[in-house]
């Protein structure tokens, strides 16, 4: 079997959260075709258990432990040049080391690298066929979070969005592929880099159909005289904590004045202050960590995704949608999926908007007919088997 190595910036285990799903998967995928060597950092003490789960699909690994608070630190170095902060966390003599006697003393075909932090570790590796899957463009996410801050931090935050702009677009060039998470993710980036556009594709993120389906049987996690709005997530990545607050404060308690029983459970691992204050708010519910996220979205009226900040495809609308279930979800959540809207989702813009759709839905509960369609939507375009077929044609054009 030919051989690959795969530069992962965090454990791909467990797939609970946006980047591990689509790493997990891609590794194992990889790991029926390939001798995979696999580098990966991990930075959160409770993922050490995993990593005899990921060894299965490996030869040689390298897993680094990253402290966030000392890399946090050390990146902050990095305002005296112009280079991202970005690489400056991510950055490791341990790491850097098992990567060079890796390419010396094995017979590496393909160098496969996961977000744009890990491709420094490869960047002297110029004979060898590298690909880039910088999953999202990071750049413009750091441009949006700088428009939510003031002074001093919205300048860090633009001066990370423009010199990781730089970074991409020299790692795209250099590389022999570079490619997103959407369609729409991979044009906006041509337009950045119109020179490379050749080079520049996608694949979609996928579901675990079998997985994420409202067949299986669950016990009710709700009380079930309530009628319940859903948002899964990580509940310590901004975006979702600005979601969440947002949703709660501005948007919830006009639903609510209509349907009393109505509660707004926000489940993910991991909640904020921020997020765990929000359970003063009469009806909403935070959860933390669950064992499982299934029962939540299968025992839910509806879900919601009312992101404002977003790059990418968002996982938990399409884990919603395969689970059956009708979403309303806001523009920037939408980008890269394809659904009809008011027919497979709902699309609401702004507050107004968001209570009226959900007040609407709750009154004419034909969310059935709506939970089907909207999975079967998955069924046909998001499936992990067909997006991944995106992924083996760049690696067997590049053997060639």
């Amino acid at each position: 079997m030919q051989e690959v190595l795969y530069l992962i910036h965090r454990i791909p285990y467990p797939p609970n959260k946006g980047d591990k799903i689509r790493s997990y998967h891609l590794l194992k995928h990889l790991s029926l075709q390939y001798t995979v060597h696999l580098g990966a950092f991990v930075d959160a003490k409770e993922d050490w258990q995993y990593v005899d789960q990921v060894k299965e699909f490996c030869s040689e690994t390298c897993f680094v432990q990253l402290d966030p608070t000392f890399s946090r630190m050390r990146c902050m170095t990095g305002l005296v040049t112009n280079k991202p902060l970005t690489l400056s966390y991510y950055r490791n003599a341990q790491m850097q080391e098992w990567v060079n006697n890796l390419l010396e003393t094995k017979a590496i075909d393909k160098v496969i690298v996961f977000s744009s932090a890990m491709a420094q570790y490869v960047q002297h590796a110029q004979s060898i066929h590298r690909i880039i899957d910088f999953v999202d463009i990071d750049s413009d996410k750091w441009r949006q979070y700088a428009e939510t801050k003031s002074w001093p931090v919205n300048w860090v935050y633009r001066r990370e969005s423009k010199e990781l702009l730089k970074y991409e677009k020299k790692i795209a060039l250099e590389f022999d592929s570079a490619t997103f998470v959407s369609e729409k993710e991979a044009e906006l980036f041509r337009q950045f880099l119109p020179e490379a556009s050749d080079k520049i594709s996608y694949f979609n993120n996928g579901v675990d159909v079998e997985y994420f389906s409202a067949l299986h049987h669950f016990s009710n996690p709700y009380n079930e005289n309530n009628r319940v709005l859903v948002f899964t997530g990580a509940m310590d990545y901004w975006a979702n904590v600005d979601a969440v607050e947002w949703f709660a404060r501005a948007i919830f308690p006009n639903i609510r004045a209509q349907f009393p029983d109505l509660q707004f459970y926000i489940v993910g691992s991991k909640p904020t202050d921020q997020v765990l204050s929000l359970s003063k708010i009469e009806g909403v519910v935070v959860t933390g960590t669950v064992a499982d996220i299934r029962p939540y979205l299968k025992f839910a009226s509806l879900a919601v995704a009312p992101l404002r900040i977003a790059r990418g495809i968002q996982n938990k609308v399409l884990e919603a949608m395969a689970m059956e279930k009708t979403v309303i979800a806001s523009p920037q959540a939408m980008e890269g999926i394809y659904a009809l809207t008011d027919k497979e989702i709902f699309v609401a813009n702004d507050e107004e908007a968001f209570a009226n759709q959900t007040i609407k839905l709750l009154e004419e509960n034909q969310n059935d007919l709506i939970g089907q369609a909207a999975r079967n939507r998955i069924l046909s375009d998001y499936s992990w088997s067909n997006s991944l077929a995106r992924i083996d044609q760049l690696i067997e054009n590049s053997s060639k």
